[in-house]
């Protein structure tokens, strides 16, 4: 007897405690999955009444099984890491991932979507250069191919959004800097990469007048991808010039902070939350390898895990329906202070 009417195959996995990829690899295909898991999956079908919708599913098996994942530098190791997560999931649901790199250059980003659309992909999950994209071109890919953006929002372009909370990150670093010691001086490029930069800097600015401190927004020249480097060179000017207004920086982001780090090394500064250093150095994203610079660099990590599995899952209700969301969907996760050495 059923406990109750299940509209579609979301709601199913819900009820059933059965991931969303493996309730579809099963209806995909009932071998595919294990005989414990299958047995689990009819048991419930049994209990809610469920039944997929089959013309759905028919139109979804019309087309192929590839997924493409599209990101703005995967030499960057935050793209490299999430980029590794979103493929897994992909691959354990029964579709054949292929992942892009645009290596930071827009008539790079726009070949790979006249290449992913000659592919007949059931759907593509995108980061989005962002200010150096073309706008024009990925709306129009988003029209003729099933898309969620990630990372990097395009506000109304593609049929979800699923990122990190920018906010959430500044947020907790900043209070946590000027509850510790000295307000923090925010480190940036004047020309940054991704918006997620813009809108980290309009967050420290905020908190800053929130808490009551003058805000104070170091910029370094440089542009591109080239982000260690980038801090490296910017860190040296400004430490040369004996020109910081405070004993605390807050990068804008972790690769940025890696090169400021080496630039404290070189010149014999002391960097640390002890009473011996002289400058304490924060940032965010929690970059892979941020817990391996010298000091560990204290930031504010992604939600690595849930913006991966959140992207996938939209993407398949997106499949599951045809291609398209009754409404564009936006999803933020907030960011963890993680606390080491560096401040």
């Amino acid at each position: 007897m059923a406990e109750s009417k299940i509209r579609n195959m979301e709601e199913f996995a819900a009820v059933s405690g059965i991931s969303r990829p493996t309730v579809s690899k099963y209806f995909n295909d009932p071998d595919s999955v294990r005989q414990t898991t299958r047995a689990r999956i009819e048991k419930a079908l049994e209990q809610y009444d469920y039944r997929p919708n089959i013309f759905a599913m028919n139109q979804n098996r019309k087309l192929t099984k590839n997924v493409g994942i599209v990101v703005p530098y995967l030499a960057d190791p935050f793209f490299a890491e999430i980029a590794r997560k979103i493929e897994q999931r992909c691959l354990d649901a029964g579709f054949r991932p292929t992942i892009y790199s645009a290596h930071g250059q827009q008539t790079l980003e726009v070949d790979i979507l006249d290449s992913l659309r000659s592919l007949k992909p059931a759907g593509v999950l995108m980061a989005p250069l962002g200010r150096s994209s073309d706008r024009a071109e990925i709306e129009k890919f988003c029209a003729d191919v099933p898309t969620v953006l990630f990372d990097s929002n395009i506000d109304g372009v593609g049929e979800a959004f699923v990122g990190s909370d920018n906010y959430s990150f500044v947020s907790q670093t900043v209070e946590y800097l000027t509850r510790t010691g000295e307000p923090p001086a925010f480190f940036e490029m004047r020309t940054p990469a991704n918006p997620n930069a813009n809108k980290r800097r309009l967050a420290y600015l905020e908190m800053m007048e929130r808490l009551g401190f003058e805000p104070h927004v170091i910029r370094v020249e440089g542009e591109g991808w080239n982000f260690e480097e980038i801090g490296h060179k910017g860190a040296h000017k400004i430490l040369e010039a004996n020109d910081l207004p405070t004993d605390a920086i807050l990068c804008s982001n972790d690769r940025l902070a890696i090169g400021f780090l080496a630039a404290c090394y070189e010149r014999g500064i002391r960097v640390g939350r002890d009473s011996g250093a002289a400058l304490r150095v924060a940032s965010n994203d929690d970059h892979p390898f941020s817990r391996f610079t010298c000091p560990s660099l204290t930031t504010a990590a992604h939600d690595y895990d849930n913006v991966a599995n959140r992207s996938v899952e939209t993407l398949f209700e997106v499949i599951e329906g045809g291609g398209r969301l009754a409404r564009r969907t936006e999803t933020l996760f907030p960011a963890r202070l993680i606390l080491r050495d560096s401040a």
